[in-house]
């Protein structure tokens, strides 16, 4: 430093911290205690505020920031009312390992504790559900806060982390020296060393199972995603001739129509992902949590494999599915390495799969997911995607909200590469698919005349008419930054996940799920915003719809409007076996589990 250093406040700190950090665009809505550094954002030209009309909304547009970009998205609010806000969508990054930085607003120190106007103790409400927060004391700290929540939030397993900053910390002043400064800052964190690498012992025990399986499956997850390991594993898989199935979170890992490829598996999973995860001898998990709608009923999930998994948290080893020390191998690391290290063990050995392959084939054909099962009467799902898919071909990043809507996309969206698939799933929150692809829009933007460049994809939201009222003001966020979404509205004019459920499991007593009346005309709340909006009656005029909202520079709705009564299959009763899955029509499954010869393999 200089002799004379400089004299600086912590909001003009906390800004040039966040371009320090690479940030271009993040989140927020002002309030009383941020002020000052609103004040200072109005003359600041190499970062984009965008004002978003709801904090919940905010953040959940800094997840989707995060998912496409693979950087850290960033969300501001105010104190009190304005942080609290935020809570739904800090536990849904904490669900889904999102790395999100949420900046609040806190009170002056001095009035902390004191009930003071719009006062909450956000770290302390958070607490559960952040990987770590800050409640920055002094303006000279502040920065260096920011930097260790960036670190924190972007490294080892990603997740939220929280800044909390009282009213004085941001407008007060303090000499800039070396200790204080980040220019030549790195976070060292007491006590946080990640461990990214596998161990090598048992690296080389996992490759022996592997090259000795019969029955293999490869169960892969967002943790691939995270680790920027999705075509590691697509190599894995294609040089042993292993099967694979994704989580809800995984899709994208391996193309959609990859022979390998079983689609998703668990609740509402390809009856063949499921029946070849129950009869494996070897479940090679990597960058899974075995969640229980994936597992079912978890004594019947592979019960006779030998488990091989690997997680960056050593916290996700045997959590919910128990290790066997004499048969499974646990792997504390991150995908990418473990993976790269699997396949450099492996050594383009071969694996012995060749009638397993022809099993999963059979049950492929035997046990198609139905393309198209609805009367053309109705526009059906499955027409939407394989419209979308036509159209699009892999220029689409979908972001979905919560429901039926979410488990079709998730069974039928053609998802070829990883960041092109956004949805909640640990915490299945309504209300995150419209902010999550105003995300998705700004990264897209972001990306521009990069490297990186994605610019020329589409984000599409497929929501259903209840998530889409949880944040429909955001549509005015669309058209104040001219960031284009397509929304595609499935109105089944209820609530067809719980209605689905009350129907199967609940002596079909519809409590409190219809929505044909107060529900507003979608189109007419999209010209409201200034934008277009669309109401298909068929198949010939969902086609026109689609064409004219691609083209549009400008967000668009399309209210499709879908049979009442349509239900997800397969699907399985919460804590049932896998086996024990329920369909209809050309999903119709056995009655009882088929029992695969197993004698040719051992």
């Amino acid at each position: 430093m200089n002799d004379q250093n400089e004299i600086t406040t912590g909001a003009k700190a906390l800004l040039q911290e966040l371009k320090r950090q690479g940030v271009k665009r993040f989140f927020g809505y002002p309030g009383g205690v941020l002020l000052g550094l609103y004040n200072e954002l109005y003359s600041e030209d190499e970062l984009m505020h965008i004002l978003v009309r709801h904090e919940q909304g905010g953040c959940h547009a800094a997840e989707g920031y995060a998912w496409t970009s693979g950087k850290a998205g960033v969300v501001l609010a105010t104190s009190g009312p304005g942080s609290t806000n935020l809570v739904s969508g800090i536990a849904n990054a904490y669900m889904d390992s999102t790395p999100i930085v949420c900046l609040t607003g806190q009170v002056p120190t001095a009035g902390i504790g004191s009930d003071f106007f719009q006062e909450a103790d956000i770290s302390g409400i958070t607490y559960p559900i952040v990987k770590h927060s800050y409640l920055v004391k002094k303006p000279e700290h502040l920065a260096k806060s920011v930097a260790n929540a960036f670190h924190i939030s972007t490294s080892g397993r990603p997740g939220p982390t929280l800044v909390d900053m009282p009213k004085d910390v941001l407008n007060g002043s303090y000499e800039v020296t070396e200790e204080n400064s980040t220019e030549n800052f790195r976070p060292e964190i007491k006590g946080y060393k990640p461990k990214t690498k596998g161990n090598p012992k048992q690296i080389s025990l996992a490759a022996k199972k592997i090259l000795q399986a019969r029955r293999p499956v490869l169960y892969v997850g967002g943790g691939v995603i995270k680790a920027g390991a999705s075509k590691l594993i697509q190599e894995l898989a294609e040089t042993c001739m292993i099967p694979v199935t994704s989580t809800l979170m995984g899709k994208g890992i391996i193309p959609h129509e990859h022979p390998l490829f079983m689609g998703m598996l668990g609740m509402h999973g390809t009856a063949y992902a499921n029946y070849a995860v129950y009869n494996c001898d070897l479940l090679i998990s990597i960058g899974v949590r075995f969640d229980d709608r994936v597992t079912g009923k978890i004594e019947q999930f592979a019960p006779d494999a030998d488990i091989i998994h690997a997680d960056i948290d050593p916290a996700e080893i045997g959590k919910n599915r128990e290790i066997n020390p004499d048969t499974d191998v646990p792997i504390v690391g991150d995908a990418y390495n473990v993976t790269r290290d699997l396949i450099e063990e492996i050594n383009n050995r071969k694996v012995n799969s060749e009638e397993w392959l022809k099993k999963i084939d059979e049950w492929k054909s035997q046990y198609p997911l139905d393309h198209d099962p609805i009367s053309t009467k109705y526009i059906s799902p499955q027409y939407v995607f394989k419209q979308f898919a036509e159209k699009l071909k892999d220029k689409a990043i979908y972001s979905t909200d919560v429901g039926q809507h979410q488990m079709w996309a998730a069974q039928h969206s053609h998802i070829d590469h990883p960041r092109q698939w956004l949805t909640s799933g640990g915490a299945g929150t309504m209300g995150f698919g419209l902010p999550a692809a105003i995300g998705a829009s700004a990264a897209l933007e972001d990306s521009r005349g990069t490297e990186d460049d994605r610019s020329d994809k589409t984000v599409v939201n497929i929501t259903g008419d209840g998530s889409f009222q949880m944040n429909i003001q955001e549509l005015g966020t669309t058209k104040a930054y001219n960031l284009k979404v397509v929304n595609c509205i499935f109105n089944n004019n209820n609530l067809g996940m719980v209605r689905q459920w009350q129907e199967l499991f609940y002596d079909a007593n519809y409590s409190h799920v219809d929505l044909k009346h107060g529900s507003p005309n979608f189109s007419k709340v999209a010209e409201a915003y200034g934008l277009k909006g669309y109401i298909p009656e068929t198949r010939e005029e969902l086609q026109d719809c689609m064409n004219e909202a691609l083209a549009d520079p400008e967000t668009t709705v399309i209210d499709c409007p879908m049979a009442y009564d349509m239900n997800v299959w397969p699907i399985v009763p919460a804590g049932s076996s896998n086996m024990d899955m329920m369909g209809i029509g050309s999903n119709t499954l056995p009655e009882e589990t088929p029992e695969f010869d197993t004698s040719d393999f051992v």
